[in-house]
């Protein structure tokens, strides 16, 4: 077994039980990509198992703090089954779900969604590309499905060295899928839509939102970087009188009308526009439109703590006019899926952008991803998905 050592200093995090190995953090010792290698301190003591990654600044991912731990076939057979069974003990309402999140599940760098009796997987680092073989068919014991689609397509691959994937990696199947969600269904391509084919992350979001819409009787209703229309068929199973719906996705608006035919709405209720959102809110803004309720739900712009400072500028910003847009007594359901914005620098970008508005308003809830999605008391960073429901005094 090929090991690396560490600087000295550098194995505090690991004894904090923290899966991550930086480049920096390492002394000496490589290995080929996906290995797995011994981890010792400075002084030589073991520290953990992991897998390593030549071509990456997270040189190394843990696999297991426990010395006596044999890192084969069994170990991940075993890791996907526990994944699989903790999901058990959520109370998810859909049959779309979040299978494995990666570190959170002791499995760095997997990804694996469950849309009915189809399982997406994303292999993202060099580890489990290294064991994919195992882990497919591991997949498929645990939850006796059989069929597997791959989307390792994610930009983060390009870090380890990896070529984009996709395809069927386990059986034959649709694409397209029909997921059932809460009272409402939601069309899914799991070959080319977002992430795995969509935002699982946001169910509860989406619930929520259209618990509001029935209590507070919305009537108009914004939906920004709408995607496929979640929020919006949420917002109008909840009672929403109209909804429009940004985002700069053709093809994705084309889904969320159709979204919205599937679930029974007359068109007329949803309007959809092929627009950049920042742009249509100061339009709104100078035509003096205003709404009962809006969803800021905007892509990552802040990958990494180094892109934080201008990605606050762009939340501040979109939060700002959406402030000016709600009505008093309107709701804000705002997020942020950046990594690099912490949930406390998330609050204040949006207390500074009430503030530039000229808008006070209540915080009502601190929203994340779903259950489903955890993180874990070792890994923090986990938390990538932050929210506020704010009601505008």
């Amino acid at each position: 077994m090929k090991s690396i050592r560490l600087k000295p200093g550098k194995e505090r995090s690991l004894l904090r039980r923290h899966p991550w190995i930086f480049e920096s953090a390492i002394g000496r010792g490589s290995a080929d990509a996906g290995e797995t290698v011994r981890v010792e301190s400075a002084e030589g003591q073991f520290l953990a198992w992991a897998a390593f990654s030549p071509n990456s600044k997270i040189r190394a991912r843990v696999w297991s703090f426990d010395q006596a731990q044999r890192i084969d076939a069994s170990f991940f057979i075993a890791a996907c089954a526990d994944s699989v069974r903790a999901r058990g003990r959520f109370d998810i309402k859909s049959d779309g779900l979040r299978l494995v999140h990666g570190e959170a599940d002791g499995l760095p760098g997997l990804i694996v969604d469950r849309y009915g009796d189809t399982l997406v997987a994303q292999f993202t680092s060099a580890g489990v590309e290294r064991w994919k073989g195992v882990i497919a068919d591991a997949l498929l014991a645990a939850t006796g499905l059989s069929r597997l689609y791959e989307r390792s397509d994610a930009s983060s691959r390009a870090l380890e060295g990896l070529p984009e994937t996709t395809g069927w990696l386990r059986g034959q199947g649709p694409v397209e899928l029909i997921l059932k969600e809460h009272d409402w269904q939601l069309a899914v391509n799991i070959a080319e839509g977002h992430k795995t084919g969509f935002y699982l992350d946001q169910r509860d979001s989406r619930k929520r939102f259209g618990d509001y819409a029935r209590r507070l009787k919305f009537e108009r209703v914004l939906n920004c970087y709408c995607y496929t229309g979640g929020f919006t068929v949420a917002a109008l199973m909840g009672g929403a009188e109209q909804v429009t719906s940004i985002d700069s996705s053709g093809p994705a608006l084309a889904q969320a009308a159709a979204n919205v035919a599937l679930n029974g709405f007359a068109p007329q209720r949803a309007a959809f526009m092929d627009a950049d959102v920042n742009a249509s809110l100061r339009q709104f803004g100078a035509e003096g439109r205003t709404f009962d309720a809006i969803v800021l739900d905007p892509p990552k712009f802040a990958p990494t703590v180094a892109h934080a400072e201008r990605a606050a500028r762009a939340y501040k910003d979109i939060n700002r006019l959406a402030f000016k847009l709600l009505e008093p007594g309107g709701v804000l359901f705002t997020y942020s899926c950046s990594g690099g914005i912490s949930a406390d620098l998330f609050h204040k970008i949006v207390a500074s952008a009430g503030c530039d508005a000229g808008v006070d308003g209540y915080i009502h809830e601190r929203m994340g991803g779903a259950p489903d999605h955890p993180m874990t008391i070792h890994f923090p960073e986990g938390e990538y998905l932050k929210g506020l429901v704010v009601m505008r005094k």
